[in-house]
C-alpha cells in the first residue's frame, strides 16, 4: 500500500466508530446498538490488518 494517508483516516474512523458507540451506548436501540458494534469490530479488525499488511510492505 503506497497511500499512507488513506491507512491513517480508515484507522482513525474505524476507532472514533468505536468510541463513539461505546459512549452512547444508553441512547442507541438495542436491535441497531447490536449491528452498529458488528460493524465496528469487522472495521476495527480490519484497520489492524492493513496495519500489519503495511509495516509489513514497508520492510
Amino acid at each position: 500500500m503506497n497511500d499512507t494517508g488513506s491507512v491513517v483516516l480508515f484507522t482513525i474512523l474505524a476507532f472514533s466508530l468505536a468510541l463513539i458507540l461505546i459512549m452512547k451506548k444508553e441512547s442507541i436501540p438495542p436491535q441497531m446498538r447490536r449491528l452498529l458494534a458488528l460493524v465496528a469490530v469487522v472495521l476495527v479488525s480490519c484497520s489492524f490488518f492493513i496495519i500489519v499488511f503495511s509495516l509489513l510492505g514497508a520492510g
